[in-house]
């Protein structure tokens, strides 16, 4: 035979060290194959590759399919001696694989008896006793690591020795298992974990008798809890079954359970899952208390690849407070709703739908406190909802609109509903521009160009209370609005851009009213409605300019330096020309007037109205106004030596906005110029600092009540002073952190890229909450648990690392207060609060972070919050303290990471329904 031929010249001696995958079938020798030297691994035979022409079926191999084989350090064969009962065996070394049908085994040495069909596959010891190599058993149900396994191909049965399987989000580890034809094991004395140190893990479930079903379940009989190697015989359970299905399926979720003062005993959270499809899901849980107060909740997701995704949740919640028949007795109903959906962009490049919804009862937030209280809830009064839809119409320059709109104010239960709101808008258009026009140039009427707005809308602002109360739409405002502006932009003298236009609004309402005095009640009223189609126009001329002028200084060197090298001044001023006509005269039809007794004043007092007072888009301005606004808007630059840039200079910004604006009106009778406006922005040592601040140029006097009123009279004139000031606004923010400082240095030492350098300090600009940092720590401190290490430094020492961040946040308001007659001036009315919150590792596992604040005006701590988390690996343990105010609170935990053994913790809560006056 062909195999023999090669054999004998080759002296029975056959050693291989290639990757060709080798058929058992083909082996059909009946002398003994010996290696001479054993345990060496010798190089490649160039004809160690073993192929019959003919390919024959091995007797009593008991199996039809090819078994393909393969080893990087050596293949042996031996025929063995059936006389003295030894079969054939091929012995492979290092990186040894065997393959059949979907069976993969691989081992640093596998043994195959041709004759039984057995194989045998185990690792090698090292000299520091480390195994390497452990079999690896792969189907088509999963992969299994084992220390050994004999394996039957013909009964396709096997005894594995410390086999591992991941099952799900966790580990069925067993000493000795039995592998069924089915694919399923037998095992004795194993454990459950979802600790990945298979060899010593943290924690694990030891299981006396179990079967394991890959891809399916895990069913257990007597078990009980081991931690640390240590067994906790009292928490056991009589039977155990584990779902690890690969696909999402349906289930009961089981519920929580614990105690409050306010409320008594509770099961919470409990519920059923239901798994609909690859589309969508839904999530139905509920609490129970004691004292009969409950809840229910429902959420679902739901996404199509390519088209759009959301998610909806909706909460339901009664609360009882004290006893019945108490003084303090009551009763509290609560909901919420929340939608989120999102279009794919690529479902549709010109319509869009979106919604964001999150809408609930005023009092939602307070009365549903959990276990670790929100503090961006607790600080958030007002809420707001969209569902919109958009379309565009690119060949005929049109977009519309429609929206839904909510929005609620918590603390006032005040509501506003916008229900729709249609939008049509047309791009705008240049009528007079030439389509094949030669040349560059354009006309001055080429640039003529106009648009079109046009607003359907129905709106309502109310009580929540009230809210049921309102018709719909006889109690809404609702009403159409068209809005055309024309404008012509034209380049005058070089340096001043000139810009006229004309503005034509018309509204279209249902309704008007008519107004009168109430002798009885001694008030205006309204005394009739009129419905009917009523159309309301206004229209508008206006002018403006603007430019900017450059000034450039060279600073003192014996104050600046010599870094410094100039100083540059950016001054921005515009002014604008605006005529509106008197829609007050009685040919508009807009107003209407009344006289009346007032015996106050012991006078006859002639009453002016608009017949649309109220109305959705308001009503045209009554008088004549001519108006000039001016602005003027500064900012100021450094331009200073830099060798680290490729220009030899930097510039510094010294102001980033510093902004004037007013207007006076010619036509007016008086009070012809309006309030000052002040605005400014800069940054200082890394610090963004906002202020702004409202002036008024007129004195102040009182009505025969005594209420104060400004008169036609300046305050200058008055006093001395040259405006009255009427608020002041001021609010900075510092953040700092070990990062932080790391880059500063770097950049110092010239080591960092200047270019990455502003891009982040252009991103710092970006404000951040000071409530979402704690929320962010927690967040990346989940997403690294387990795999942050100490980093060794090459003298074999540890470095030692402290990331730490630390922000300040203060913000200052002054407003007019009560009036002082005597002074004949406001008293100021000041409130200002800061913010301090910050978090820092003492090391890799352990996150500290807390947040913090105080306002002066009310003279208390804010809401304060500390976080203390450690990672245990497997296990997570976090603490959580509210230790002053309403929701004083405190909650500990210490759980297992996987979700699906979230039952299975220790937690200790404080609730804060149980503090006084809650």
């Amino acid at each position: 035979m062909p195999i023999l031929l090669v054999l004998c010249l080759f002296g029975l001696n056959l050693f291989a060290q290639n990757n060709e995958l080798k058929p058992i079938n083909e082996v059909n020798d009946n002398n003994p194959i010996t290696d001479s030297i054993p345990n060496l691994a010798l190089e490649a035979d160039s004809l160690s590759s073993i192929n019959d022409s003919i390919p024959q079926k091995s007797a009593g191999l008991g199996i039809d399919a090819e078994v393909q084989y393969t080893a990087k350090d050596s293949i042996i064969l031996s025929n063995g001696n059936p006389e003295k009962g030894e079969s054939r065996r091929v012995f492979l070394y290092g990186e040894a694989e065997v393959k059949y049908l979907d069976i993969t085994l691989t081992a640093a040495c596998i043994e195959l008896d041709l004759d039984s069909s057995l194989t045998y596959a185990y690792g090698i010891q090292d000299t520091a006793g480390v195994v390497t190599g452990l079999p690896v058993f792969t189907d088509n149900k999963g992969s299994y690591e084992m220390k050994t396994i004999k394996y039957n191909f013909k009964s396709e049965k096997a005894l594995i020795e410390h086999v591992v399987t991941e099952q799900g989000e966790g580990y069925v580890v067993s000493s000795l298992a039995k592998k069924s034809p089915d694919d399923s094991f037998s095992i004795k004395d194993g454990h459950y974990s979802t600790c990945d140190n298979h060899e010593h893990p943290h924690f694990y479930l030891n299981m006396t008798k179990a079967k394991v079903i890959p891809g399916k379940k895990t069913i257990t009989g007597p078990a009980y809890l081991v931690i640390e190697d240590i067994p906790i015989y009292p928490i056991g359970i009589p039977f155990g079954f584990v779902p690890t299905t690969s696909s999402y399926s349906s289930g009961i979720i089981m519920p929580s359970y614990g105690e409050e003062q306010s409320r008594g005993l509770f099961l919470r959270d409990g519920g059923y899952y239901w798994a609909a499809s690859d589309y969508f899901d839904l999530a139905v849980t509920g609490d129970i208390y004691a004292n009969k107060s409950w809840g229910i909740r429902g959420a679902s997701k739901y996404k199509k690849r390519y088209s759009f995704s959301g998610n909806l949740s909706t909460n339901f919640i009664t609360n009882i407070y004290s006893e019945e028949d108490l003084p303090d007795y009551r009763k509290t109903k609560d909901f919420s709703l929340m939608w989120s959906h999102r279009q794919d962009a690529k479902a549709n490049p010109y319509q869009t739908f979106s919604a964001s919804v999150n809408y609930s009862s005023s009092s939602y937030d307070q009365n549903n406190v959990s276990s670790i209280v929100d503090p961006n809830k607790l600080a958030t009064n007002t809420k707001r909802s969209s569902i919109s839809y958009s379309r565009r119409f690119d060949k005929v320059g049109f977009n519309f609109s429609a929206n839904l709109l909510a929005s609620q104010n918590t603390r006032d239960t005040t509501v506003s509903f916008t229900a729709p709101d249609l939008t049509l808008t047309m791009n705008r258009k240049f009528p007079f521009k030439q389509k094949n026009k030669v040349g560059s140039k354009e006309s001055w009427y080429e640039k003529l160009s106009l648009s079109y707005t046009g607003n359907v809308k129905n709106y309502i602002n109310t009580k929540e209370y009230e809210l049921g109360d309102k018709a719909f739409p006889q109690d809404w405002q609702n009403g159409v609005k068209h809005s055309v502006p024309v404008s012509l932009n034209l380049k005058m003298l070089k340096y001043f851009t000139l810009t006229p236009s004309f503005n034509y609004t018309e509204r279209w309402y249902t309704k008007s009213t008519t107004k009168e005095w109430d002798e009885d009640l001694e008030e205006i009223v309204v005394a009739d409605t009129t419905s009917g189609f009523k159309r309301v126009y206004d229209y508008s001329y206006s002018v403006s300019t603007s430019t900017k002028f450059y000034t450039f200084y060279t600073p003192w060197k014996k104050l600046f330096g010599d870094k410094v090298d100039k100083i540059r001044h950016v001054m921005t001023p515009s002014a604008s020309l605006s005529y509106r006509p008197d829609f007050g005269d009685e040919k508009f039809g807009y107003y209407d007037w009344f006289e009346y007794y007032d015996p106050q004043q012991d006078s006859i007092i002639r009453h002016d109205y608009s017949m649309y007072e109220g109305s959705l888009y308001g009503t045209p301005g009554r008088g004549k106004s001519g108006s000039l606004g001016l602005s003027l808007a500064n900012t100021l630059e450094m331009k200073v030596k830099s060798q680290r840039d490729s220009t030899g200079f930097k510039k510094v910004k010294l102001i980033e906005g510093l902004n004037f604006s007013t207007s006076h009106n010619f036509m007016a009778d008086s009070l012809k110029w309006s309030r000052i406006n002040m605005s400014g922005r800069t940054k200082i040592l890394g610090t963004n600092i906002n202020f702004g601040a409202t002036f008024d140029p007129y004195a102040i006097d009182t009505t025969y009540n005594g209420a104060p009123i400004r008169i036609n009279t300046s305050h200058y004139k008055s006093t001395g002073q040259l405006a009255r000031l009427e608020s002041a606004n001021l609010n900075f923010g510092i953040s700092i952190g070990s990062e932080k400082i790391k880059k500063w240095m770097e950049k110092r030492r010239g080591e960092g890229d200047d270019e990455t350098n502003e891009e982040e300090e252009e991103e710092e600009d970006d404000y951040e909450s000071p409530l979402d940092r704690i929320d962010n720590v927690e967040d990346e401190f989940a997403d690294t648990r387990g795999q942050k290490k100490a980093t060794v430094l090459d003298d074999g020492y540890t470095k030692f690392e402290f990331p730490w961040n630390l922000s300040l946040n203060y913000s200052f308001r002054m407003v007019n207060g009560d009036f002082d007659k005597e002074k004949m001036a406001f008293k100021k009315k000041v409130t200002s609060d800061i913010n301090l919150n910050g978090d820092f590792s003492l090391t890799p596992k352990w996150k500290f972070s807390f947040s913090s604040g105080y306002n002066f005006d009310r003279k208390e701590i804010s809401h304060t919050n500390l976080r203390i988390s450690r990672d245990l690996h497997c296990w997570g343990m976090s603490f959580n303290l509210v230790p002053v105010g309403r929701y004083k609170s405190y909650y500990f935990s210490l759980n297992v990471n996987s979700s699906i053994l979230q039952d299975l913790k220790y937690d200790k809560r404080s609730s804060a329904r149980d503090n006084a006056g809650f």
